[in-house]
């Protein structure tokens, strides 16, 4: 079964640019792994949102498991303005 993700993230102005540049890195990795579908990253006036959509949940662990081993940044700190919104979808 599908399974899916659309993160909402907040960087201050500030942090803009290098956020995007995060998410694409992500992006790059998830995308090299296994079972994962698509990863990008969009833009709007004030979020960085990432969708994402994997064949599976084990595809889903797997690429969480590449970002890790590629020491990629995922954690929220005060380059974000406020928390992220994320929702885990699965297909109907």
């Amino acid at each position: 079964m599908k399974v899916g993700m659309v993160a909402s993230h907040y960087p201050h102005a500030s942090h803009r640019e290098e956020f995007i540049s995060r998410v694409h890195q992500v992006a790059e990795v998830f995308r090299g792994t296994a079972g994962c579908l698509s990863a990008d990253c969009w833009v709007s006036a004030d979020a960085v949102i990432s969708i994402v959509q994997w064949e599976s949940e084990d595809a889903f662990a797997a690429s969480f498991a590449a970002i890790k081993a590629a020491g990629l940044d995922l954690a929220y700190d005060e380059r974000e303005s406020r928390p992220r919104e994320i929702l885990r979808l699965v297909a109907a």
